[in-house]
Order: C-alpha cells, then structure tokens, then sequence
C-alpha cells in the first residue's frame, strides 16, 4: 500500500515538476546546459526503457551508448537550440495521438471512442455508435488543432509563450475536452446518463495499456 502511495507521488511530482522546470528553462535563457539535460532526459530514459525491455537488450544498450556520446560532442548545438527539441517532443506526443484516432476513421475500422464505448456501455445502439464516430472525429481535430497552434507559438510567439501553452495549459485544454463530450453525450444519449467522466478517461487508459 505503501509502495502504491509513493509511486502515485512520484508520478504526479514527476506530471507537476517537469513543465515547471521545463518551463523555467524556456523562460530563462541563463542557464542553456539545464535546458539541454531537461528537453533531452525524457528521451534519453524512453529509449533506456525500450533497450532494457527489448530482446536484444546488449545490442541496444549498445547503440543507446553511442547515440549518448554523440549528444556529447554536439552538446554545444544542443544548448543554443534545446527549445527545437521540446517542440519536437511535443509534435511527436500530439501526431501519435491524432493518428491514434484518425486512422480508426479510415472505412472498415471502427472508431477508437466505438471501442471505449463498448468497453462501459455494450451493447451500442445505432444512435451511440454514430455519435462515438463523430467523437473520434472530434478528438482527431483536437490533437491536429493542438499541434497546429504549438507549431505557430514555436515560429511565431516568444518561446516562454509556448512554453505556456505546451506545459501549462494542454493538460487543462484535455481535461475540457472530456467535460465538453460528457455534457454533450448527456444532451445527445440520455440513456448514457449514469456513464462517468472517469468511465471515458479508464477506458482510454485500458486500451493505452493493452498489449499490441
């Protein structure tokens, strides 16, 4: 139990402590090389993991080592331009969520929020399976908009206003998302009434966490 409440500590000061860093090092130009360690360490211990799960875990340890070092060499780039690398990261995170959704929408797929409903809610009626279509839809338009507006901070705004944006307010912008469809699904599925929020938000998290 105990293990249990540290790990959910660990993660939220790990969810709350990061954008702040992160953004501290994008509002503050004085100290580049924090800069480069905080945009690269995500990374860095991303690719750690893979190798380490991976079968051919010495090979990929290996080629890990090499890529570190030749961060060293190029350490110097890396501080003059470590907000190109939390953009990146951020483009990454919103195209594999937006393809995560918009390719369930291609015909002869179904939906990825048709699976979340079928998970809290089966069986669907023709109604619910044509207004989850239109909320991966939504959710499709929401992490292509979010990734457009970044791209336009990044190039068009000072970098410690995307910062705001990237580390501040996407999680709050997600968080409305969720309560906008479940008002909405009220509106359009009475029936749908007695599903939660949190059904919607464990359902995503259960097809996150199921094996490919």
């Amino acid at each position: 139990m105990m293990f249990r409440v540290l790990r959910w500590l660990g993660i939220a000061a790990l969810v709350i402590g990061y954008p702040v860093l992160a953004h501290y090092t994008n509002e503050s130009a004085s100290n580049p090389n924090l800069g480069a360690l905080v945009a690269i360490a995500p990374i860095v211990l991303i690719a750690l993991i893979l190798a380490w799960r991976s079968s051919r875990r010495i090979v990929m340890l290996g080629v890990l080592v090499l890529a570190c070092a030749a961060l060293w060499f190029g350490w110097s780039t890396l501080e003059h331009h470590f907000g190109l690398v939390y953009w990146l990261q951020y483009m990454a995170m919103q195209l594999i969520l937006f393809m995560t959704f918009a390719r369930t929408l291609v015909a002869g797929r179904q939906p990825l929020c048709t699976r979340f409903a079928e998970a809290v809610h089966a069986p669907l009626t023709p109604q619910h399976e044509n207004y989850a279509r239109q909320v991966t839809v939504a959710w499709t338009l929401f992490f292509a908009a979010m990734a457009l507006i970044s791209t336009l901070l990044f190039f068009l705004a000072p970098l410690a206003v995307w910062s705001v944006f990237s580390n501040f307010l996407t999680l709050p912008l997600v968080a409305l998302m969720f309560i906008a469809e479940y008002w909405v699904r009220r509106w359009v599925l009475p029936d749908t009434q007695n599903m939660r929020i949190l059904d919607a938000v464990r359902a995503f998290r259960n097809h996150a966490a199921r094996p490919r």
